[in-house]
């Protein structure tokens, strides 16, 4: 595969989405090349001098204080990573790895770092090759930067741990050599280049608004199948209600739906004559629900992609060859911007598990049979898959508590407040899969609906939508063992499959 390549300090999202969903390689721009050596040069200067420059030739965190010798410098580096490997928890997924080594790259490529041309080349080598770090996903807070998972990926380019290669988990050293590569010896402040940053977060989060932007997606093609299931009212859906509010994000929703439930037989069948004079808030306030959650997702990916572009570790060589320490490695804003997109996350399903709840209540649905099936009491239809929309809603609500306002101390309180974005950032992955069951199931709801309301069809796009989700789930008669169809939905709304089959455009992340 071709490298993506990338300039830093300008790279956008759609070059980080393509990255993650196509695993491609990547590598920096060669204008990038000229700061990267500079800066290398001016840290090769400072550490074979005598004043005390923190993670050159010092100890780290508290042991800051204590001077190390110019012969040690190399051994410091290498102990800090082994020292640093206390990752727990289930290895991370590997696209998300994969992007985290493209962040750490993008990271080291605005020539701040201090780190030799060689540690560039082996991680666009490792991508290119499919060497990816085997690297457990618990054990940071957040501050000061990523320190154990990002030690990790640190190891394994200097031959320890393991690493994935070729579909199978070998040790380090056997991986690299399978693909001819070798691994490095650190020189000085480089493995602290290396493990100080947000990396490990912020690709958690850019897959978490990667994902959930694709179930806003597909829940606009949803809710509008939905809303010809209850032979749901469009006029809350005109341009000028949603012009004189103002949100964009409300604007897009409402011109979507337009869009998709454009020449509907079901919706032109019961424009006169309806004595339902409002629909529920799940029908007539879906532009401003999930309109306003495309709003925050929005604005969360722009945050995470200035981070993307970031130098984020520390200490830090300015453009003048000082070499100061700060604070970039502090993950407040990804902790921030992954609260943000939890929260938008939970709202998109709740207000989605409410139309399932409408669609099987016969008492609301506008004549649709009880549960959705055509024997109610003999067939207890979808009873229970909105049961279990409700629990996962219920799960994701308590998962969207933000996690950036939690702190503790760590390191003797020289480190003494953290953002606790890794975890905040990690379980947006849990809660896009939660979403997407639970607008898999509205989809198989609204599929029904529809079809109950035959001869009468739905829009041409909505009917496409419709016949991509029969092709993987039939419709359902008589009951039947329904978790594979469930797992079937979800996978479809995963894939974008009901978006892609519109051929509807729908709104953007950027």
């Amino acid at each position: 595969m071709t490298p993506e390549t990338l300039i830093p300090g300008n790279v956008t999202l759609l070059q980080l989405e393509r990255i993650y969903r196509q695993s491609l390689p990547a590598r920096l721009h060669d204008g990038a090349r000229p700061g990267i050596v500079a800066a290398a040069a001016h840290l090769a200067k400072a550490a074979s001098g005598t004043a005390a420059v923190y993670g050159v030739n010092t100890g780290f965190g508290k042991l800051a204080s204590v001077k190390i010798a110019p012969d040690d410098v190399a051994t410091l580096q290498r102990n800090l990573i082994l020292s640093h490997c206390c990752g727990v928890g289930d290895p991370m997924p590997e696209d998300v790895a994969r992007l985290m080594m493209v962040l750490k790259l993008l990271s080291l490529g605005r020539g701040a770092s201090g780190v030799r041309p060689v540690v560039v080349d082996l991680l666009e080598a490792m991508l290119a090759h499919g060497v990816t770090p085997v690297i457990p996903d618990q054990g940071s807070v957040g501050a000061s930067g990523d320190l154990a998972p990002l030690a990790h990926m640190a190891a394994a380019m200097i031959g320890h741990g393991e690493a994935l290669v070729d579909g199978q988990v070998k040790p380090a050293a056997e991986a690299f050599a399978m693909k001819g590569l070798s691994p490095i010896t650190l020189g000085a402040k480089e493995g602290l280049a290396l493990i100080n940053g947000t990396q490990f977060s912020t690709a958690y989060a850019l897959a978490g608004v990667f994902q959930g932007w694709r179930a806003a997606q597909e829940a606009l093609v949803i809710s509008a199948l939905s809303t010809d299931a209850i032979m749901g009212s469009t006029a809350p859906l005109e341009p000028e209600i949603h012009a004189l509010r103002g949100h964009p994000g409300q604007i897009d929703a409402a011109a979507a739906m337009r869009a998709l439930l454009q020449g509907s037989e079901i919706r032109e069948s019961h424009r006169d004559g309806d004595t339902r004079v409002q629909d529920p808030y799940c029908i007539r306030c879906q532009p401003q629900v999930t309109g306003a959650a495309m709003d925050v997702l929005r604005m969360a990916a722009r945050t995470l992609e200035i981070e993307a572009n970031a130098a984020t570790d520390n200490p830090l060589v300015l453009s003048d060859g000082q070499i100061v320490s700060g604070g970039n490695f502090h993950a407040e804003p990804v902790g921030f911007a992954a609260d943000m997109i939890a929260m938008a996350l939970a709202e998109i399903g709740a207000i989605a598990q409410r139309r399932v709840a409408l669609m099987v209540d016969p008492t609301l649905s506008f004549d649709l049979p009880a549960f959705l099936t055509p024997k109610p009491g003999l067939n207890s239809g979808l009873m229970i898959a909105e049961v279990t929309t409700a629990a996962l809603m219920s799960e994701n609500k308590h998962l969207a508590h933000p996690t950036v306002i939690d702190s503790t101390p760590t390191s003797a309180n020289q480190e003494d407040h953290v953002s606790m974005a890794a975890h905040g950032a990690r379980r947006l992955r849990r809660m896009v899969k939660n979403l997407n069951v639970i607008l898999g199931v509205e989809a198989m709801c609204a599929a029904q609906g529809v079809e109950f309301r035959a001869p009468l069809k739905t829009s041409a796009p909505l009917q496409a939508a419709l016949a991509a989700l029969r092709k993987d789930i039939a419709t359902l008669s008589d009951d039947r063992y329904l978790a594979p169809d469930l797992a079937r939905a979800a996978a479809l709304v995963g894939k974008g499959a009901l978006s892609t089959a519109t051929g509807t455009l729908l709104p953007a992340l950027s």
